[in-house]
């Protein structure tokens, strides 16, 4: 028996790798252990279950590892935002990853993540050889496409996906998009669920009219949302890949995105990179996103070419072959 730990799917980026490769990833059954596999205590459980269930391979999607050796196991660390980004840190979080994640790395037969940039990273801070993580990259599901319904119920709108969490960079978005004039005219546009100081920091720029939320969206809504906006707006400052960069690339929208971590690597020369730190820069970057119109259809071109080099088949395969030549499947 091979279990997957199937407790990581949903709607952020692990969830999504975790959805497309249960889907896809053969010969695995779902995890029968209860709690969030991102909980503290998670570690111990999943130690006692898999000692009990004895499986041949237990594969995780996410970070989370169980407490020594009790079988061979495989894991995938997208990132180390828990480690660097301030604002998702914790003392608890990166007690976590030094010493049981770093050890992990050593003890699993396979380790994945999902950038070169997150490869390197990785292999640094746990001193381990750089052939020891593999890159598996991530993919675009099909919805995303340029063909389908797109939003037309509003003004012109730029878009930002993401949630609010300050390495998202929301709140230098929100300065670039008053600081650029393009107000006047357009609206920002932006997925999730806003906190009350997102509020005031939008009331406080004078954008309150000019800044809507759509709430929870499903891959329909947003994939509609993509092929009606001027342009996605993407500039995080720390992603250890980015998914609506190529979404939104595999809908036809030109994005502006961040010159920095992984997001370079997987937009490549189909957008335009910015210094997420510099609101000015930002700023002009959404005025080219919005005024230079054979900037716009190099992007829409170029973008639908990038988005064909990613999949969720190839990933699969990536993760099977590694797989494999640890002998575990």
């Amino acid at each position: 028996m091979r279990i997957f730990d199937t407790r990581w799917v949903g709607t952020h980026g692990i969830g999504r790798f975790a959805l497309e490769l249960r889907n896809r990833l053969e010969g695995f059954s779902p995890i029968t252990l209860a709690g969030r596999p991102s909980e503290p205590l998670d570690p111990l459980s999943l130690r006692r279950y898999l000692r009990k269930m004895r499986p041949e391979l237990y594969f995780s999607p996410g970070f989370n590892v169980p407490i020594g050796n009790p079988c061979p196991f495989a894991f995938c660390i997208h990132d180390l935002n828990h480690m660097y980004v301030a604002g998702n840190s914790s003392a608890i979080k990166r007690s976590y990853y030094r010493f049981l994640v770093r050890p992990a790395i050593r003890r699993a037969v396979a380790v994945f993540t999902v950038s070169e940039y997150s490869r390197q990273v990785i292999c640094e801070w746990a001193n381990v050889n750089p052939n020891s993580v593999i890159n598996v990259g991530n993919g675009v599901s099909g919805v995303f496409r340029p063909e389908g319904s797109r939003l037309q119920e509003r003004p012109p709108y730029l878009l930002h996906v993401g949630n609010f969490r300050p390495h998202k960079n929301f709140e230098r978005t929100l300065a670039a998009f008053a600081n650029s004039g393009l107000a006047r005219d357009l609206i920002l546009v932006a997925t999730g669920v806003p906190s009350a100081p997102i509020i005031g920091k939008i009331a406080e720029l004078g954008l309150s009219e000019r800044v809507h939320f759509t709430g929870n969206v499903t891959d329909e809504e947003l994939a509609s949302l993509y092929r009606g906006a001027l342009g996605l707006v993407f500039v995080s400052c720390y992603e250890g890949f980015g998914l609506p960069i190529v979404e939104a690339m595999a809908c036809g929208t030109p994005v502006l995105t961040s010159s920095v971590t992984a997001m370079p690597e997987v937009a490549g020369d189909a957008a335009i990179l910015v210094n997420p730190l510099d609101v000015d820069d930002i700023v002009e970057g959404m005025r080219r996103l919005v005024t230079d119109t054979p900037l716009r259809q190099k992007l829409h071109d170029a973008g639908l070419i990038r988005a064909k080099a990613f999949s969720w088949e190839s990933t699969t395969a990536r993760v099977s072959n590694g797989l494999r030549l640890v002998h575990a499947v």
